[in-house]
């Protein structure tokens, strides 16, 4: 009798487990991905964007704080810290040698350890690196500063993007990606506005640090980052199975159509050999100079577009106000391109009309000497040249399959195009002032890299494409097991590369 009132007890159980397991095993339909799909961008995505918008909230673009300095530049800090000659383009510079040395490392960690922590653990430290700013009394003070701010921001672009491309597939990254990075053209939007109203606050702090002016900029700007981003700790999963406001089965579907896709699985270590993969691809090398070369005009745009419209003699104030609708316009423009662009889920095309489009607009700040026909140029040059890099780092993403290479990628491709940023820095100098022809034929070679580079991808891609269908590639697959097929991410067969 008591045998059978165990076998009472456990066989429910047991047809409970089998129950869930067959619930978990079964195949998904579209509407399935299309819920998941819609509960994760109501969570993650208006997350991962205002952490990014915080990271910027008062300069135009990834990796620099630059849009800080250029506001605090016309409201006074060149004159405090004495930032005469070659000092403020060294101030720049500096950033990106840690900003650059931090992001492989620091995506190998986020892979590691999450992002739920992680990612918000970045951009806090940088809310309060940038507020302590506001305390600096010398050049070398903020030299020290800015260093210091390459490191904590350094993983942030290459691991927020990493991140989603976990929970989202392909022909859905770009658009969501190029969503959380458009927070830099609102930020350069509205960042102007916001410097002009932060630096009328009345000097206030103690007799020896009084905070006034740009100082204003720093601290608030900081602390509000600093408050904000510190929600995020509460509502970022790490992982698609552990998304809490998913069910145990749609936690199983998120995490798996991203496996099959990619051919390859989330629990894989990260070894050197996917760091040797991620960069000596043909495919990263192309995204990651492409990324570079297109970098060149968006930083030099977000570092100097204060410094272009104060040449044509406006006051700080009004220069402060025009430097807001090129970012309002290409920030609806880069919307447009990516939503486009996985729509048709292509690429290069798009990269190669944002090219063209910067090219025809810095040819006219180069060559006229009108001041309405400049201004309108710099809309031209920024709706061109801001789709760009969230559209290389895509491109680059969607062709690495495996979860090690992926993150890899990511900060590979960010770093190497943060070395278009350094080269910014330099293209518009004082000594050109006020017709900066030098740096506007800078990037107007910058573009016309960027668009070869763009066709050279397609070429690749599609050729590397055929061959697989021809069976080409079919040897890789000889002598192995399934999970070595599995390990082979974009090198299997079966894989696929968006052009």
């Amino acid at each position: 009798m008591a045998d059978q009132e165990k076998q009472a007890v456990i066989a429910p159980a047991i047809a409970k487990v089998d129950s869930d397991e067959d619930s978990l095993s079964r195949e998904w339909t579209d509407e399935d991905e299309r819920r998941i799909r819609q509960r994760m961008d109501w969570r993650i995505v208006p997350t991962v964007f205002v952490l990014y918008l915080m990271c910027f909230i008062d300069r135009a673009n990834i990796g620099v704080t630059n849009k800080r300095n250029r506001n605090a530049r016309i409201q006074g800090m060149a004159v405090d810290l004495k930032l005469g000659g070659y000092r403020f383009n060294w101030a720049l510079t500096i950033f990106y040698i840690s900003y650059i040395l931090a992001e492989i490392p620091s995506n190998i960690i986020l892979k590691k350890v999450g992002g739920r922590y992680y990612l918000p653990s970045l951009v806090v430290t940088f809310g309060l690196i940038s507020m302590c700013t506001a305390f600096v009394k010398n050049y070398e003070g903020l030299l020290a500063c800015r260093f210091m701010l390459g490191l904590a921001e350094g993983g942030t672009m290459p691991g927020i993007s990493y991140y989603l491309s976990c929970f989202y597939k392909r022909n859905e990254l770009l658009f969501r990606l190029g969503l959380f990075i458009q927070g830099t053209t609102l930020a350069g939007a509205f960042g102007g506005l916001l410097a002009a109203g932060l630096s009328s606050i009345p000097s206030w702090g103690v007799a020896s640090t009084p905070i006034h002016s740009w100082r204003n900029i720093f601290f608030f700007e900081g602390l509000f980052t600093l408050l904000v981003s510190s929600f995020a700790f509460f509502v970022l999963p790490s992982r698609p199975d552990q998304c809490k406001f998913l069910t145990p089965r749609d936690q199983y579907i998120a995490l798996e159509r991203i496996n099959k896709e990619h051919k390859e699985s989330a629990m894989e270590a990260t070894q050197a050999k996917h760091v040797h993969r991620a960069i000596f691809n043909i495919n990263n090398i192309i995204c990651g100079l492409g990324f570079f070369a297109i970098n060149i005009s968006v930083q030099s745009f977000s570092l100097f577009l204060p410094s272009i419209l104060s040449a044509l003699g406006w006051t700080a104030l009004k220069t402060q106000f025009y430097s807001v609708p090129p970012y309002v316009i290409a920030c609806i423009w880069s919307i447009l391109m990516f939503r486009l662009s996985d729509k048709f889920n292509r690429r290069g095309v798009f990269l190669v009309v944002g090219a063209v489009l910067a090219i025809v607009g810095y040819v006219m700040l180069a060559t006229t000497t009108s001041n309405s026909v400049k201004y309108g140029a710099v809309f031209l040059a920024s709706a061109g040249a801001f789709p760009g890099g969230p559209t290389w780092l895509a491109w680059g993403l969607n062709n690495a399959a495996g979860p090690s290479v992926r993150a890899v990628t990511s900060a590979y491709i960010v770093s190497v195009g943060s070395c278009g940023a350094i080269v910014a820095t330099w293209t518009y100098l004082e000594k050109d002032r006020p017709t900066y022809h030098r740096g506007h034929w800078i990037n107007v070679g910058a573009n016309i890299v960027a668009a070869c580079l763009a066709v050279a991808g397609v070429v690749y891609t599609k050729w590397e494409n055929k061959k697989r269908d021809r069976g080409d590639r079919a040897s890789r697959l000889e002598g192995l097991d399934d999970d070595e097929k599995i390990k082979l991410g974009y090198r299997h067969p079966d894989f696929r590369y968006v052009s």
